[in-house]
């Protein structure tokens, strides 16, 4: 049996989804056999939680919506047994009341996650995804910058999404890929002009998100940052998303990037800079929020421009991304063609 998608690495364990190819060119198969995957044994992980993926079936080309257990081995079909959405966005913005879910989650058929459902990244069209440039203490330390006073953004396009275990392609006009693990904010309702203090009342929940990017696109051909984040494939995202409620404290967790079996980037989230809350607050001042917008919030030191010598992406290159309690990616570099 070969197994698609790895969920869901934390303190607990390891979770997985197997899947089979589907006829969606859009979301390509790579069919790689993956790790056998240890599986926690508190019966309470068993249970579908407010995890939430996108998945389609073999010979289906219609997006469903689920929510997976903790361990990955058991699901609920949201799209089929209730009136939830099939999409993720607009199930964000039905404001599902979560302690009602899981509550009704019992109710539910539980199935076991079977081989013919095929992941889909967790969001495929956000109004936005912006991004906050050197938001980690040690970030800034390995580039010799000075401790900025207020964060600097960057966007990518939506059309950059791949997904959790998808292939990064490396274009033929990016010859410096780098990457980047950052932890990634879901908004979950519409908002302008947010106080602080209300700003994690507008958070949805948290995913993984690598922020790949052509370094000699963002620095050394005119600061085309816009261009060289932007690339087809250049933000993985996924595998699910993990509703706040399941975060106690998203300041704690941390975050790991290895290239080929080698650990490049170690920290945690409480050496954000600029938390999540004043991130919000200060976004707010200028744009309104959207359901579903995705705020990538910094990635820690180990960037591969920053080795030393540099080490930057090629065809070839295994990616794996974990952060704590939101599980794991992993993305393969390969050629434009292939």
């Amino acid at each position: 049996m070969k197994a698609a998608v790895s969920l869901l690495r934390n303190h607990l364990g390891f979770a997985r989804i197997h899947a089979k190819a589907a006829p969606l060119d859009k979301y390509p198969l790579r069919g790689n056999p993956l790790e056998s995957i240890i599986s926690s044994c508190h019966n309470e992980y068993h249970r579908p939680r407010c995890r939430f993926v996108q998945y389609i079936r073999s010979g289906d080309t219609h997006k469903r919506l689920g929510m997976v257990s903790e361990n990955g081995c058991k699901m609920i079909e949201l799209s089929n047994l209730t009136c939830a959405a099939t999409d993720m966005v607009q199930f964000i913005q039905q404001r599902y009341c979560m302690d009602s879910l899981l509550d009704s989650s019992q109710f539910l058929e539980v199935n076991d996650v079977m081989e013919d459902l095929r992941l889909l990244p967790p969001i495929d069209a956000p109004v936005k995804i912006i991004g906050v440039t050197c938001n980690y203490y040690d970030s800034c330390n390995e580039q010799n910058l000075r401790i900025p006073k207020f964060p600097e953004f960057f966007v990518k396009f939506n059309t950059s999404i791949t997904g959790a275990l998808d292939n990064i392609r490396a274009h033929h006009v990016a010859k410096r890929i780098d990457y980047g693990c950052q932890l990634a904010v879901v908004i979950g309702c519409k908002c302008r002009n947010v106080p602080r203090v209300e700003a994690m009342g507008c958070v949805f929940g948290y995913m993984i998100a690598q922020d790949i990017t052509a370094r000699d696109w963002n620095v050394l051909l005119g600061g085309q940052t816009l261009l060289g984040k932007s690339l087809d494939s250049f933000c993985p995202l996924g595998s699910v998303i993990v509703h706040k409620c399941h975060v106690p404290d998203v300041n704690n967790l941390w975050i790991k990037t290895i290239v080929n079996g080698k650990e490049r980037q170690s920290g945690n989230t409480r050496n954000m800079i600029f938390k999540i809350d004043y991130i919000i607050h200060r976004l707010s001042q200028f744009m309104t929020l959207c359901p579903g917008d995705i705020i990538l919030t910094g990635t820690p030191a180990g960037a591969g421009a920053y080795q030393t010598p540099s080490s930057f992406l090629k065809p070839g290159d295994l990616v794996e991304s974990e952060i704590q309690k939101l599980g794991k990616m992993r993305n393969k570099v390969v050629n434009p063609y292939a």
